[in-house]
């Protein structure tokens, strides 16, 4: 099997997903998701996704262009999907979407997109080959 299709299979198996209901305790004053509490959950699943794939200790070390297409309303449920986007020597971009659904609908729709990388780490803290253990 060939470098790149081992990193193919490697990205298709770390894809992690996690569902949340929104609650009045995760909300604003306008009944709506806090911003922070949506980026901790990305960040978090986006952690998940890039360890499974790498199968290393990794860091955040960018979050880019995180936007907010729709509000999350409390009494939703939201479904968060976390994939790799893009592999480097020692960095990867993990893509992560926050798709809702009514609770009593089948209507489902994006309301929220970001890209966070992370870079792999030697116990010594410096950057080392994302793909060493694919």
């Amino acid at each position: 099997m060939s470098n790149e299709q081992k990193v193919n299979q490697a990205i298709e198996a770390s894809v992690s997903t996690q569902v949340k209901a929104i609650f009045p305790n995760t909300v604003n004053h306008y009944d709506t998701l806090f911003g922070g509490t949506a980026l901790k959950w990305m960040d978090e699943l986006a952690f998940i996704c890039a360890t499974r794939f790498s199968r290393q200790r990794v860091v955040t070390v960018s979050t880019d262009k995180i936007d907010f297409k729709e509000p999350i309303p409390a009494g939703c449920i939201a479904e968060l999907t976390a994939k790799v986007s893009k592999v480097g020597n020692t960095s990867c971009i993990i893509t992560v979407d926050i798709h809702l659904e009514e609770m009593y609908s089948k209507q489902k729709y994006l309301a929220c997109s970001g890209e966070f990388t992370f870079v792999s780490i030697s116990e010594t803290k410096k950057p080392i080959s994302i793909t060493a253990n694919i």
